[in-house]
């Protein structure tokens, strides 16, 4: 699924970001964990990421693959705001960085987490900012241009991919969102959702970052009138007080005999 955020946003989060000493990268991840820790996956919060590996000046014209996976595991208890979040993902983010040279294979042999088949090791959400200049390979009559392309499957349970586009005078334009998932556990609207309230957070985290991120309000006007008038209405009519249990079960059973039963 793909998703487009609008410059200003951009542009907001690497100002935000900058006065802290920050990245752009470290802002988004900062939001993520606050989404994923307000939707249910606890205090706790440890995101995939991937790192170049050409750390060394020796590396820089070298061709080959280097690339690296990090865990990023961030602390999100105690109600912090996304200023003091985005101080604590900056710790975590700088100290992996610091150890990038270690493969990751090595890290999952030496922690030897409960292994399974059903997801990925250690982590099961990724991270990922392309913040590559995008080049142009033109030939006499032709000319080339980057095209995305699906595995046709998930690598994890989430992973998302975020792009950045800038102006002519290389002032943020935008960015570029692509969130590849397990069907299994997401169908596209429940990932649609998750991003919604991951820009809406960091929307508000950029009018007033002391607020605790506990504290922002993830819903829409319509989702929460949803919850709040359709789903709290009284205007039902209760079956009679004499009536039981199978005998409702039955009488449904009778108007639709072909329905799934659980």
């Amino acid at each position: 699924v793909g998703f487009v955020w609008p410059g200003w946003l951009h542009g907001g989060l690497v100002e935000v970001a900058g006065a802290e000493g920050a990245t752009l990268f470290m802002a988004l991840h900062a939001g993520l964990v606050a989404v994923l820790t307000r939707l249910g996956a606890g205090e706790d919060v440890v995101v995939g990421s991937v790192i170049a590996g050409r750390g060394d000046e020796a590396l820089e014209d070298l061709v080959g693959f280097f690339v690296n996976t990090l865990v990023l595991r961030v602390d999100a208890s105690g109600r912090p705001g996304f200023r003091e979040l985005l101080g604590r993902v900056r710790g975590v983010d700088l100290e992996a960085y610091g150890h990038q040279d270690v493969p990751f294979e090595y890290l999952v042999e030496a922690l030897n987490p409960a292994r399974t088949l059903a997801h990925h090791p250690l982590f099961q959400v990724m991270l990922a900012l392309q913040n590559t200049a995008h080049s142009g390979f033109d030939l006499p009559g032709a000319e080339g241009r980057v095209q995305q392309v699906g595995a046709g499957t998930s690598r994890m349970d989430l992973l998302l991919s975020v792009g950045e586009r800038h102006a002519d005078d290389g002032t943020p334009a935008g960015l570029d969102i692509t969130v590849e998932y397990n069907t299994d556990i997401f169908t596209e609207r429940t990932v649609e959702s998750l991003i919604q309230r991951w820009r809406r957070l960091l929307e508000t985290a950029l009018t007033d970052p002391d607020l605790p991120v506990s504290d922002i309000d993830l819903l829409t006007t319509a989702e929460r009138a949803t919850l709040l008038c359709q789903g709290n209405s009284t205007a039902t009519h209760p079956a009679p007080a004499t009536t039981t249990l199978p005998a409702l079960l039955t009488a449904q059973a009778a108007h639709t005999p072909h329905a799934p039963a659980v």
